[in-house]
């Protein structure tokens, strides 16, 4: 699938995130297969996956186009989406169409520089496409000028910088400033949680959505019913 296939499938539609951690109930790469072939019955147009084994064991389960990432917890710097070019290059070597990193403006393992992961797996991979998980406008004009495919939200909320923000907080303002700022195609995601929610990013003017612990992470999900009874 070339790079224009990618975005012409996946656009106005949904993409479901299948991640489970070493610390969550369905860490196995058997189970994410199977979600993710749920999500392709579904309807989902794309699926997200993380770690090499996980998309290998997707890919041989569904046939879908396939984001993939690597996370990896290095001692000290925070990055942990794809931090580093061994991460990438792994990623790329399965075939995914594309391959998302951090870009969040924090320091990378081993001293990497972004510019110079961009440009080696530009060299290496050339049909690949790359996804920039940015949290701030800041990142959305680093990732731009670096030359990044795709636009992601995903960290929005997740760093120091954005600790607690909310991608839908005042009918999604921050995504509008995104939308404003991006200059290659826009993906929101991150606590993208209702289908409404998801209309209103695509009726915004997103490329696309993806939708991760609201479909396939039953012990997020479990544990908002239990909540609304405790309190």
């Amino acid at each position: 699938m070339g790079q224009n296939t990618f975005l012409e499938t996946v656009k106005g539609k949904l993409i479901v995130s299948c991640q489970a951690l070493k610390d969550e109930p369905l860490h196995s790469s058997f189970i994410m297969s199977r979600m993710a072939l749920a999500a392709k019955q579904a309807g989902a147009a794309a699926i997200r996956a993380n770690s090499v084994v996980d998309i290998q064991a997707i890919q041989d389960e569904v046939h879908l186009p396939m984001i993939g990432l690597n996370k990896v917890d290095y001692a000290d710097p925070p990055v942990y989406i794809t931090p580093t070019i061994k991460e990438m290059r792994a990623v790329a070597a399965t075939g995914a169409e594309v391959v998302a990193c951090a870009v969040t403006g924090q320091p990378r393992p081993h001293g990497e520089k972004l510019s110079d992961i961009v440009a080696q797996i530009r060299q290496e991979f050339p049909d690949t496409l790359l996804m920039a998980d940015t949290a701030t406008l800041a990142d959305v004009k680093q990732a731009d000028q670096l030359g990044f495919d795709i636009i992601g939200t995903t960290m929005h909320g997740y760093t120091p910088e954005t600790e607690g923000q909310n991608l839908a907080t005042n009918d999604f303002a921050y995504l509008k400033e995104v939308l404003k700022t991006a200059q290659h195609p826009v993906i929101a995601e991150g606590k993208v949680d209702t289908p409404e929610k998801l209309k209103r990013c695509l009726a915004l003017g997103c490329h696309a959505v993806v939708v991760g612990g609201a479909i396939t992470r039953p012990l997020q999900i479990a544990q908002k019913f239990i909540h609304a009874i405790e309190v």
